[in-house]
């Protein structure tokens, strides 16, 4: 089953989506919003699959289902927590800025809790009002939960997963050393995210979905260009049910809650820290793994961080070629007032 939301006033209207993203029902009576529907799941799920099914049959009122007109699947969220699973990246953007890497990282995941009052729609602009804060897109994969229980195990953790989706995480990365420094976590470093038109039920990804992690590739594309294709199933230390038990240690979560993954990130074949899709290897999922590698390689950053036009697309396709989420599709843009 595939749910959006259609921008309608600051929680959307809720929509069930064809399979092929090509058409849409009206779901407001079964519930108003996407929060709704997951406050209630047990009562909403089957009806939302009824409407589904009816979709997938040809049957009923619908619509044409368009990306543009969507909000993120939950346009605010009681609480957006935001993981680093694959180690991978950790290491690389701690090596750029010369910071040891416990080893405990590989053991204990990190998160930190971002903002969540507002998020970008998936074609909104990406706000920036000075290019100096060095802006950055980080590709993702999220999930989110209904209630969860402090204490919750792994697998608990699992079986409340409602939906899937991916993220732009939006980071500001020069002024993130100066908010780490004061020993207080990210703040005004980690603006507004970006969730994709479409989140799916992990039923839906069918074999992709397995132990707790999206095995497919995360395409993500620079102003036109190949930029990273890897493989969210792969090099992810911390699959989502240990992610969702990390953030439920000590409070209960509730249903709405996101937790991400942290920015995809494949090791090379060869052990590496990772190629360029021009030079045969994965790419990258955000522009700080680039230049970190670069550092490596030659001893200084090529790659500028994002400048206002700049335009990112994120996006996940089937064995098909058809998109499962739809696409995240930005450009960076000075903020309107």
């Amino acid at each position: 089953m595939k749910l959006a939301s259609l921008k309608s006033g600051r929680d959307g209207r809720l929509v069930v989506v064809s399979d092929d993203l090509a058409w849409c029902v009206d779901a407001s009576s079964v519930a108003p919003s996407l929060q709704r529907a997951l406050d209630t799941w047990a009562e909403s799920e089957g009806r939302l699959r009824e409407l589904a099914a009816a979709l997938g049959r040809g049957e009923g009122a619908k619509e044409p289902f368009s990306e543009e007109a969507c909000s993120s699947p939950l346009p605010r969220a009681y609480q957006w927590a935001d993981g680093s699973a694959y180690v991978n990246h950790v290491a690389l953007v701690r090596k750029a800025r010369k910071a040891e890497m416990p080893e405990s990282f590989w053991t204990d995941p990190l998160m930190y809790q971002g903002g969540s009052d507002i998020f970008l729609a998936p074609r909104d602009p990406i706000p920036l009002a000075d290019e100096g804060w060095g802006c950055d897109l980080e590709g993702e994969v999220a999930v989110i939960v209904g209630d969860v229980r402090q204490g919750a195990t792994r697998e608990e953790a699992l079986a409340a997963i409602r939906l899937v989706m991916l993220v732009n995480d939006v980071s500001l990365r020069n002024l993130i050393p100066a908010e780490l420094a004061k020993g207080f976590g990210f703040f005004q470093s980690k603006p507004a995210s970006a969730f994709s038109p479409v989140a799916v039920t992990p039923d839906t990804l069918g074999d992709a979905w397995k132990d707790g992690k999206l095995h497919r590739v995360l395409d993500v594309s620079l102003n036109g260009m190949p930029f990273g294709k890897a493989n969210a199933g792969v090099d992810m230390t911390f699959d989502f049910g240990t992610l969702v038990a990390h953030a439920a240690k000590t409070r209960d979560l509730a249903a709405g809650s996101i937790i991400g993954s942290g920015t995809v990130s494949n090791r090379d074949e060869g052990g590496g820290p990772g190629r360029p899709i021009a030079a045969g290897g994965h790419g990258y999922s955000c522009i700080a793994e680039v230049r970190t590698v670069e550092t490596i390689l030659s001893g200084a950053p090529i790659t500028p961080f994002l400048r206002r036009g700049d335009r990112v697309r994120i996006e996940m396709r089937d064995d098909a070629g058809r998109s499962i989420f739809g696409a995240i599709d930005q450009t960076v843009a000075a903020p309107t007032r």
